[in-house]
């Protein structure tokens, strides 16, 4: 759809881009969007981004946009002549994003012109479970669902869509209370709560079965979800999933008392939160890890994405791991075929957890690759053909 503009031309590489923007490829919150596309040698441009259109135009100082592209002339000009040009050049390093993923990745894919059939999109899901946001790409037979960790959002499974698109069906969700689904308040965000909002996903989508693919606290919601209705989880590809601790935890009768609701009122500055999370989880300025950490940014000063992410860290601590209805009990009856990828030098869910899996499911397969906590992007290359390998052989 033609765009509108000032009297100022921007560069061909943006003017083609914006030309052939596609409203029905993205799916814009709240049906207004500022995209910031930036040329340092050619200055900064915004993409106003609605649900029919979009104008383009230069910046305005005080404006505050919702996601931040940059690249130099060069790489928007081949951008605007390579359909899939704009993930590469992300996935290269030639084109920097920040802020919005679900908006920055979405206008790359509304302005690649293309209209073939399991192109990336994204939309929004009506479910039993409230609003759900998706990103799908692919049009086989066989469905990958894949469920982000805690604080994350569907952009951390953006490489695993373009990377296996090709021979599957790839849909990556924002599980409710993070990222653009909804939030709802008092929701119960404990495993058994997160899987029939898997299921009603798949309702949705209008799909009886589907692999399901999750990373740290996503795993843990996949397995949840095999031991709830094996028959419409056809396969489960764990990457470095939460499991229930072993060790004592000394804080649980502190932490059943704490109620996550506080964080509706909990004000906390930007830079704050900042700060405390790159200590924890070092970062280079540019990159998916950096785009990450600006998702869970954006989610946690949201007074609803805060009580979610405190919601569902308490469930993940106060997890039972013996007794009858006990993880590690429980975890034995898992009777979808199972991928267990860990990562050497994660801290978060340490490869020593290996062998009590092992114990629980002889049969499961498992992969020890040297990364962290997010396998899909510090190792996608092999995580990727981890996953290629094992649905061939399921």
């Amino acid at each position: 759809m033609p765009a509108s503009t000032d009297s100022s031309a921007p560069p061909a590489g943006l003017a083609a881009l914006a030309e052939r923007y596609d409203p029905d490829v993205i799916d814009v919150p709240h049906g207004r969007g500022l995209v910031r596309l930036r040329a340092p040698d050619q200055g900064d441009w915004d993409a106003r981004l609605s649900d029919s259109d979009l104008q383009l135009a230069p910046a305005r100082e005080g404006d505050d946009p919702d996601a931040v592209i940059t690249a130099d002339s060069a790489t928007w000009g081949r951008i605007a002549n390579d359909v899939r040009g704009g993930m590469r050049a992300f996935q290269s390093g030639d084109l920097r994003m920040r802020g919005s993923l679900h908006l920055g990745v979405g206008f790359l894919a509304a302005t690649t012109g293309s209209d073939e059939p399991g192109r990336l999109a994204f939309e929004t899901l009506r479910t039993r479970s409230g609003r759900v946001s998706i990103v799908s790409a692919g049009t086989a037979s066989q469905t990958l669902l894949c469920l982000h960790g805690l604080g994350g959002t569907k952009a951390s499974f953006l490489p695993t869509v373009a990377a296996l698109a090709k021979d599957y069906r790839v849909v990556a969700m924002d599980l409710p209370g993070f990222g653009e689904s909804d939030k709802p308040i008092g929701a119960a965000y404990d495993s058994a709560w997160f899987a029939r909002t898997v299921f009603d996903t798949l309702d949705a989508l209008e799909l009886d079965r589907a692999t399901l693919v999750g990373n740290s606290m996503g795993g843990r919601i996949a397995i949840e979800a095999g031991l709830t209705d094996r028959d419409r989880v056809e396969g489960l590809v764990l990457l470095s999933p939460a499991l229930a601790w072993l060790r004592d935890r000394r804080w649980a009768p502190l932490v059943r008392l704490m109620r996550p609701e506080l964080g509706l009122l909990q004000v906390t500055p930007r830079p704050l939160v900042e700060a405390a999370l790159r200590r924890l989880l070092p970062v280079a300025p540019d990159g998916w890890a950096a785009a990450g950490v600006d998702e869970f940014v954006r989610s946690y000063l949201s007074p609803r994405g805060r009580a979610a992410f405190y919601a569902s860290a308490r469930n993940i601590y106060l997890d039972e791991p013996h007794g009858n209805d006990g993880f590690w009990t429980r975890l034995a009856e898992l009777a979808p075929e199972s991928l267990f990828v860990w990562g050497l030098n994660d801290t978060l869910v340490p490869v020593g957890f290996r062998r009590h899996v092992e114990k629980a499911l002889p049969h499961a397969r498992h992969l020890e690759l040297n990364c962290g906590h997010v396998p899909q992007l510090e190792r996608p290359r092999q995580t990727h053909a981890a996953i290629r390998d094992f649905l061939r052989r399921a």
